[in-house]
């Protein structure tokens, strides 16, 4: 490992070659103060994300702390898992603004950058929650379409909105609005998602008029109108001539950013290139996927690989290949990939029949340590048991072992002296897999004998066992989570209406930072 300045990362970003900067601090750190390509990987996760997030083992990789050694143990772990190009960012993040760097906070902020840039180069229209609501009260010929995850439309949603998830939108959207004198207005929770949808269908030359919910569900709800949840209101089947329009339109979107198709075989070959990264992506429903995907490929629906980059793209100047048996939402991600800087993007057009998803191997570094649900019980039933949670805080805080405290992997020298020792040290987490790489850490910090619980939380409560969601112990803060402003408690206003500002705020900052290479369709672009 070696350290570099961040005038060398700043050459970095710069020489075309490829490039991982992982950012190794807790998730609610990085989210204050962050280098712009600067992934987050925290170490106290790091075994479970890197293969996926960086695949190639050679790849240059930039690592990223507070100058305060979390980076030396990161790369420690890295060096054992065979990648072999790692620098640390000397002084860590402070450094790189001290230097004069632009800082960002937030997450997803590449993405979230790149929808205020296409809004602002491409003219994306909008409508206000106002305008909406008064439409809504005419019984005007509109429709609203909800580009989110299923989920996150199940939970808060605009009235009679329908879902369809953002690379389903050119897809369906003959089958949803026949007629051309329809007003079609896109909505998310707040601006990305909106803006890259309806920008979608302008793009795909859609005839109807077609606007973005200004500011989301957000926006309505800060404009003082009430939200639905639990529907479920979804597009009907694809037709024959839907298909065929959607086909068409996604043909002319290719040819126009020159998006190639490849074959299996080609694939393959890309596969044997030892010398470039290659990320392989199933964008279609996560349903699709399950029922049969081709072997190695991730899921990754298409909106949201679009609005969260970062989180599934660990490696600048990769190859990526997006996967979909009818093309179309893979060639409207993949325009949207071009459009954001990634020049080496291929369409292959197939379904596959591989069922399980790619897996992470992570050996169990002492298995000799491992206890069973039974025995677990039986230290409890003695009162013999320290129980220690390093699952997320939100996954502990909605349900862990009753009595079990809360830490944080990677801090657990400063979380382990907060907790009264009883017995055995037994380390729990989702599915066990963390608590088993913790276990000989934990080991090493106390004098209790040290155990972990095979198959974790998830065991637990397969075994017949409760899952308490009350009575929490927390030995450390709760910093390995970012939340949205919707679930954060407190004044909800205020934290809607500050990321809605903080959202806006990026396209300057991005500007004054330099090193992005976005390239929005101008509207001369667009084809009706």
């Amino acid at each position: 490992m070696r350290g570099v300045s961040p005038a060398d990362v700043r050459a970095m970003l710069a020489d075309g070659g490829e490039l991982a900067i992982l950012d190794v601090r807790e998730e609610l750190i990085f989210s204050q103060s962050h280098l712009l390509f600067a992934r987050s990987a925290p170490l106290s996760r790091l075994e479970l994300r890197i293969e996926a997030l960086v695949p190639r083992r050679a790849t240059r990789i930039v690592l990223c702390d507070d100058a305060d050694g979390v980076a030396e143990r990161a790369a420690g772990v890295l060096d054992r898992r065979g990648y072999t190009n790692l620098f640390i960012l000397s002084g860590g993040v402070t450094a790189w603004g001290g230097a004069g760097f632009e800082l960002f906070s937030g997450v997803n902020v590449p993405s979230k950058a790149f929808g205020e840039a296409v809004e602002h180069e491409s003219g994306t229209p909008s409508i206000a929650a106002e305008e909406l609501a008064d439409l809504m009260r005419e019984n005007a010929d509109l429709v609203v379409l909800d580009c989110r995850p299923f989920d996150e439309y199940s939970r808060v949603s605009i009235p009679t909105a329908i879902n369809v998830p953002g690379a389903e939108l050119a897809l369906r959207i003959r089958d949803i609005v026949p007629s051309p004198d329809t007003t079609v207005v896109v909505n998310c929770a707040g601006r990305t998602r909106s803006i890259i949808g309806a920008q979608s269908l302008i793009n795909a030359g859609v005839t109807n008029k077609v606007v973005a919910l200004r500011n989301g569900t957000m926006g309505w709800s800060l404009a003082g109108f009430e939200c639905e949840s639990g529907r479920e209101r979804l597009p009907p089947d694809v037709s024959g001539d839907g298909l065929a329009w959607a086909t068409s339109a996604a043909e002319k979107v290719a040819d126009r950013l020159g998006i190639a198709r490849i074959d299996g075989a080609t694939l393959e070959q890309l596969r044997d290139d030892r010398e470039r990264s290659l990320y392989v992506f199933d964008v279609r429903d996560p349903a699709e996927y399950a029922a049969g995907h081709v072997a190695g490929a991730l899921s990754a629906p298409g909106g949201q690989l679009v609005q969260a980059t970062d989180q599934y793209i660990g490696t600048l100047g990769a190859r990526i290949v997006l996967v979909d048996d009818k093309a179309v939402r893979a060639v409207m991600t993949a325009s949207w990939l071009r459009q954001m800087g990634w020049t080496d993007v291929f369409v292959l057009a197939e379904s596959g029949t591989e069922k399980n998803a790619p897996q992470t191997i992570i050996n169990e570094p002492m298995p000799q340590l491992r206890a069973n649900c039974a025995e677990l019980r039986a230290l409890i039933a003695r009162e013999e048991a320290t129980i220690v949670d390093l699952s997320l805080s939100r996954t502990y805080l909605k349900g862990h072992i009753p009595g079990a405290w809360f830490a944080i992997r990677s801090r657990l020298a400063q979380a382990l002296p907060k907790i009264p020792p009883r017995g055995t040290l037994v380390l729990t987490s989702e599915d066990g897999m963390l608590a088993a790489l913790a276990a000989p850490e934990a080991q090493a910090l106390t004098t209790m004998p040290a155990r972990y619980l095979g198959g974790g939380n998830a065991a637990w409560s397969e075994a017949g066992h409760r899952l308490a969601s009350d009575g929490a112990r927390m030995a450390d803060d709760p910093v390995d989570v970012w939340l949205k402003p919707y679930e954060r408690g407190g004044d909800t206003r205020s934290a809607m209406a500050e990321y809605l500002s903080w959202e806006t705020d990026l396209l300057p900052r991005i500007a004054r930072d330099g090193s992005a290479d976005f390239q929005p369709l101008q509207p001369k672009d667009f084809q009706r």
